[in-house]
């Protein structure tokens, strides 16, 4: 199993690189070409939220990115450090904790829809969004 771990700001311009790096893991490691669009757009939409995350809460700790490669599928789990509100629990105006809310949960549906495999978690401390796509053993060459 190989893990490659990416940190960085939470600056939306390490988004794009944060990206590249995860689209040219995931080719290395076996992932269709055809879904590799998809593990762009996902990893992207998954570090603008941790970024966002960050920033609104005033965080600054880097955004965390785990690229890994276990045997027939690849893995990626970006995390973040803000504290998640827990049910029952205020955080802000009642209109600025609808609107985040709002736009977490529309993030979370992009991903969801360009990902089959996907698990979510939050804590308090922090949370992760785990992402993973099969992948296809590398041909063996075949000697006459």
């Amino acid at each position: 199993m190989a893990t490659v771990e990416l940190r960085f700001s939470a600056v939306p311009g390490h988004v794009r690189t944060a990206r590249l790096v995860a689209a040219s893991v995931a080719r290395k490691a076996g992932v269709d070409e055809a879904v590799l669009d998809e593990v762009r757009l996902a990893v992207g939409e998954a570090c603008s939220r941790a970024v966002g995350l960050h920033l609104n809460s005033g965080i600054t700790a880097p955004v965390r990115v785990l690229l890994i490669e276990e045997e027939k599928q690849f893995s990626i789990e970006v995390g973040d450090e803000a504290p998640h509100a827990t049910p029952g629990a205020a955080s802000g105006t009642a209109v600025d904790a609808d609107v985040e809310a709002e736009e977490d949960e529309m993030g979370l549906a992009v991903i969801s829809g360009l990902v089959d495999d996907v698990k979510v978690s939050t804590s308090a401390d922090g949370g992760s969004i785990r992402m993973t796509w099969p992948t296809t053993p590398p041909p063996t060459a075949v000697f006459p």
